[in-house]
């Protein structure tokens, strides 16, 4: 039996990508293996929407093909963001890639491996509209507890500084009925934790409803019955409604967890990313979200060293992130793309002054981390237990509403042995340190 190897890079919208590319695969009876020494065939999902995402696309590549010589594999294909950023630059300069699948062509993958299998090199692009249904083949990557469904897929939003645009299309949501059934079929399966994602998740039915629909979409998930609860990811700010904070607060169902990509807080800053939102907005929706929804905790990401990034400016969201005091902050250093607006703009700032810009807001979130964290000490809360301390059978470790897969801290459980991954316990929190926390089971 044919064998194929994969490796998925970048955000979890791209890894979903990756589960029906998977699906596929095994219904074309082609055995998936973690080893790419057994692969026949290996393939990668790129990202590239920001230069380190590009050189570990790249390096990831060059990696595998290195199994060509050293292992079993005949053909190598790349697919996703950078093979839709590059095409044909790829196979001109990379002559150990064998079949490059766009964006748009994901649901081709197993074209592009039957053409390469049959001695041809090629490149499938198509048009960047296609979407995913519930009846699509699907192998789950994530624990069995935790699934991300993607409601809708590309942007319109178009920041100065964001490729995405260009590489996945215009925003276009799925229908409210293909979502929910899918939800159904994962809960179904076992899953517990249900994160739901896009580009822009706020966004959600715009396009299709003429309004934003993601208040009726929680409000038609929330019926299904079981243990399990829903996640809100990449939700920005223009969208978050009055109505959407109120489903969140009254659903006990749907984390009390924001994430609410800000990217600055200064007005000249957001202006030059064309952002829509002003500091007044975002200050008024972050007292409302606080104000409204009981024990809610925000995530948020910052750009520093935009272009035109003055001292006043940087100070201003230094000042801001001490006064919000977030729970969660990723902070990333402003990275100059080509073919996008801010990627031209002549005041590009120094490498070293990002640097510096970000290792102090880093150096600020982690004291504000930690105080909160040390202020949890004593609540008692719902954690969904992820695995075993290997050393410490008897601690077991999980998140709970307040923590985000793969990008937020954990919980570790003392004197919990033999509890089952998967299970959602009731712990309180013993110690509280800058990333983690320490509970006892109840």
């Amino acid at each position: 039996m044919l064998k194929a190897g994969f490796v998925s890079l970048g955000c979890a919208k791209n890894l979903v990508d990756t589960e029906i590319m998977l699906g596929m695969l095994v219904e074309r009876k082609i055995e998936l293996t973690d080893n790419p020494a057994e692969a026949d065939i290996l393939i990668v999902n790129t990202c590239s929407f920001i230069e380190s995402a590009k050189d570990e696309s790249i390096a990831t590549i060059l990696q595998l093909a290195e199994y060509k010589v050293t292992g079993k594999c005949r053909g190598l294909v790349v697919a996703g963001c950078l093979s839709q950023r590059y095409q044909q630059d790829l196979l001109d300069e990379l002559p150990e890639v064998d079949a490059i699948i766009g964006t748009g062509a994901w649901h081709r993958i197993v074209e592009a491996v039957d053409a390469v299998l049959d001695g041809q090199r090629v490149m499938l692009i198509g048009n960047t509209d296609t979407l995913y249904d519930e009846s699509m083949p699907r192998v789950k990557t994530t624990p069995q507890y935790s699934a991300y469904v993607k409601v809708a897929e590309g942007c319109s939003n178009c920041c100065s500084y964001c490729i995405i645009p260009k590489v996945r299309g215009d925003f276009r949501s799925r229908p409210i009925e293909s979502i929910v059934a899918e939800v159904k079929q994962l809960i179904a399966g076992g899953v517990k934790e249900i994160n739901l994602i896009a580009q822009d998740t706020t966004s959600y039915g715009r396009d299709r409803y003429g309004v934003p629909q993601l208040t009726v979409l929680l409000e038609e998930l929330v019926k299904i019955e079981g243990e399990h609860w829903f996640r809100l990811l990449y939700c920005y700010p223009k969208y978050f409604t009055d109505e959407l904070i109120d489903t969140i607060a009254r659903e006990p169902k749907i984390c009390n967890y924001i994430d609410l990509p800000l990217q600055h807080i200064h007005d000249d800053i957001l202006k030059e990313m064309n952002r829509p939102d002003s500091q007044a907005d975002i200050r008024t929706l972050l007292k409302k979200i606080r104000n409204k929804i009981p024990g809610v905790a925000i995530r948020t990401t910052f750009i520093v060293g935009f272009p035109g990034e003055a001292q006043e400016h940087f100070d201003t969201l230094h000042q801001f992130v001490a006064e919000q005091k977030f729970e969660h902050v990723g902070i990333f250093t402003y990275s100059q793309e080509e073919d996008t607006v801010a990627g031209m703009m002549i005041n590009q700032i120094p490498a070293e002054i990002k640097d510096e810009r970000y290792h102090d807001l880093m150096a600020l979130q982690c004291q504000i981390s930690e105080e909160i964290n040390q202020a949890m000490e004593g609540c008692i809360i719902d954690v969904l237990v992820e695995g075993v301390n290997v050393e410490q059978p008897e601690i077991v470790f999980g998140r709970s509403y307040r923590e985000a897969p793969d990008v937020d801290g954990q919980i570790y459980i003392e004197n919990a042995a033999g509890i089952k991954t998967g299970t959602i316990l009731k712990v309180k929190i013993m110690q509280g340190f800058t990333y983690d926390l320490v509970a006892e089971k109840l």
